[in-house]
């Protein structure tokens, strides 16, 4: 395998020994398993913005704070020297999200730093020491899928409590280490407090992982608790420890129960249609 020129340069820095192998390529950008001082890590390369796919992108960067007052005058003229900002802008984002919620006690990999516009992190492993897999392509007990959901309910709390939103939470961005879920991928992070479309990111995120763990535990398909904890963040009385029942009582003159339903049957419908793709895929092979 040719190694990348951003790891390449990793290497010559000695910040990473080696290359193992490519680990996944996605929408934002490609991870590989490197080696560094004896461990084996991830490395995100992240592509450029013409490579990218990602769309609505300036919905997700409402309410990001740029670091400098020039940089802000440059990125809203889009000037060539506004773009780069942006970009760089956009790169540094999941890394600040993930040194923030790590301090915060969110389940996130362990950033190991920032190079050359690669981040290095912990590689989630499983119980028997492989590459962990992601939450929506195991099988799971009830129970299992209770306990999951427990966990994620709480970590999107956290995030909360910490002013930020996944933003595309489902069980596809969710790893299941040795000691449960861990939450991966964040560098379309929302800002809860500046962003005006955070209650709606914040209830799909949620959404998405009952309707993922839902099809293991139905029970959980009759819980609201995205929108409690967004009641009482609105209410600034949200706290990591915040108890929350899952139970909400809608005021019907301004919610639209039917669009909040419709949501979560969406999310179902394609966690069901992701995992007949993988059974009809373990066919041919």
């Amino acid at each position: 395998m040719r190694t990348p020129a951003p790891l390449q340069a990793l290497i010559d820095d000695g910040v990473i020994d080696e290359v193992v192998r490519p680990l996944k390529s996605g929408k934002e950008a490609a991870v590989y398993v490197v080696r560094a001082g004896g461990e084996l890590r991830c490395a995100k390369v992240y592509k450029d913005m013409a490579q990218r796919s990602f769309q609505q992108r300036v919905q997700y960067q409402e309410g990001r704070k740029v670091r400098g007052s020039r940089e802000a005058r440059a990125i809203g003229k889009a000037s060539r020297y506004g773009r780069r900002q942006q970009e760089e802008a956009w790169k540094n984002t999941e890394v600040d999200a993930l040194y923030q919620l790590r301090d915060a006690g969110v389940r996130v990999p362990e950033p190991h730093g920032f190079h050359h516009g690669v981040l290095v992190m912990e590689m989630v492993t499983d119980a028997d020491g492989f590459v962990a897999s992601r939450l929506g392509e195991v099988e799971l007990t009830a129970e299992q899928a209770r306990a999951y959901h427990a966990v994620l309910v709480r970590q999107v709390v956290l995030m909360l409590c910490c002013g930020l939103i996944h933003g595309d939470l489902s069980p596809y961005n969710v790893l299941v280490g040795p000691d449960g879920p861990v939450v991966i991928d964040f560098p379309q992070v929302v800002s809860a407090g500046g962003n005006n479309a955070a209650r709606s990111m914040l209830l799909r995120d949620v959404n998405n992982l009952t309707a993922g763990l839902g099809q293991w535990a139905p029970e959980l398909l009759d819980t609201w608790y995205g929108e409690e904890m967004w009641a009482l963040f609105e209410a600034g009385e949200l706290q990591p420890d915040s108890v929350l029942t899952g139970t909400f009582v809608h005021d019907e003159r301004v919610a639209d129960l039917d669009s909040v339903r419709e949501a979560i049957n969406d999310a179902r419908e394609e966690a069901l249609i992701r995992q007949q793709g993988r059974e009809a895929a373990a066919e041919v092979d």
